[in-house]
């Protein structure tokens, strides 16, 4: 069996991916095939195979029943939440008389509101998978609290798009995580991919609404008047830099900032490796990191247990690895965020192609917490 290594470059270094020994069941389904441009650098990675997750997440509850209790909401959330939205407020009051174009700023903007804005849309994430509250709707009401910083509506429409993401993982028709074929060919470069890094904002939220329309509700509505009404009264009594701080702290948070890196370690394939012999697993799709940034964002760095077990609350998914170990510890990982972005940016190899793709979308391992075993 293949161990993990990984290198300080915040890269995996695997090149042969073997299944753990005591998952060997995992591989419940047809051994992945891939398309003969595997080894082209200007193809996506496609596959036949349904998304590991729902495959993997079996084996462990068989192996560990127990992991099914971890499930559930967190009610620290909430507390977290309240913290940061106080702490971007008092930020924002603090600078409401600093000019806009200076160094302290940009670097408060910078260190603690980017921070502090990836905390909140960390939050969000926690609140589209109802584990900040017991039931779904007080998630959305409180997800449009803590989208008060970000300065623009985004909490309603995050929820439905990622649940799709989960739901139709690698599915080009309704997964908008995953970039478009315009993208990978204009921005594959160097310069490209050091302009996506800095503006990958802007891909999140129109990539969905080009990619996969979804109803307007009311939560939507009372989303985007919501946030309106607080930006005008903000303007009214703090002035525009209090805006702008909150703007720019968002803006921040998914440019060049360690804490973005998350972005792309999540899913995006560092290395594109032969498909090997024995497995016949080409490249593992969802990769996870396990260093301390994960203390600023709800630990969103254990993605792979995250996939596996979405109803487990941030404050558990550290138990979750601990429990699984044996399926967990043969998966490559990253060590650092920033290095990753770097490595994004500057390495050749490392492009928008390298996602792993599927024609046909993963069967639903999002509907209900009572699922978790089946």
């Amino acid at each position: 069996m293949a161990t993990a290594d990984t290198t300080g470059l915040g890269r995996s270094t695997n090149k042969d991916i073997y299944l753990p020994e005591s998952s060997s069941q995992i591989a419940e389904k047809p051994v992945v095939e891939q398309q003969e441009e595997l080894g082209n650098p200007n193809s996506f990675l496609w596959t036949f195979q349904e998304e590991p997750h729902r495959s993997r997440r079996r084996a462990i509850v068989k192996a560990h029943p127990e992991v099914t209790k971890l499930c559930g909401h967190e009610p620290l959330t909430k507390y977290v939440i309240f913290f940061v939205v106080g702490l971007q407020f008092l930020c924002a009051y603090l600078l409401r008389n600093t000019p806009f174009l200076s160094w302290k700023f940009f670097l408060v903007a910078y260190i603690i509101g980017a921070t502090c804005s990836q905390n909140v849309f960390l939050a969000i994430h926690e609140m589209s998978h109802n584990l900040a509250f017991k039931k779904p709707l007080h998630n959305k009401l409180f997800s449009i609290f803590t989208n008060l910083p970000i300065g623009v509506p985004y909490s309603a429409g995050f929820g439905p798009y990622h649940l799709l993401h989960h739901k139709h993982l690698g599915d080009a028709k309704y997964d908008t995580d995953l970039p478009t074929n315009i993208e990978a060919v204009f921005l594959s470069n160097v310069a490209g991919k050091a302009f996506f890094a800095t503006f990958q904002l802007l891909f999140y939220a129109i990539r969905p609404i080009c990619v996969a329309q979804l109803p307007f509700t009311y939560i939507h509505f009372l989303n985007i008047v919501t946030i309106i009404l607080a930006d005008v009264a903000l303007v009214h009594f703090w002035g525009k830099n209090a805006l702008f701080y909150f703007l720019l702290s968002s803006f921040l948070a998914g440019s060049l900032h360690p804490l973005a890196g998350h972005f792309i370690a999540e899913h995006y394939v560092m290395e594109r490796p032969e498909v090997h012999s024995k497995t016949g697993i080409a490249a593992p799709e969802t990769f996870s990191y396990y260093g301390i940034l994960n203390f600023f964002v709800y630990n969103v760095g254990l993605h792979n247990e995250h996939h596996d077990f979405p109803f487990v609350p941030w404050t558990r998914l550290h138990k979750l690895n601990e429990i699984a170990k044996e399926f967990y510890d043969p998966l490559p990982s990253h060590t650092s965020w920033s290095m990753v972005i770097v490595n994004f940016v500057f390495d050749p190899k490392v492009s928008l192609w390298c996602r792993v793709k599927r024609e046909k979308s993963a069967r639903d391992v999002t509907d209900t917490p009572e699922t978790a075993g089946n």
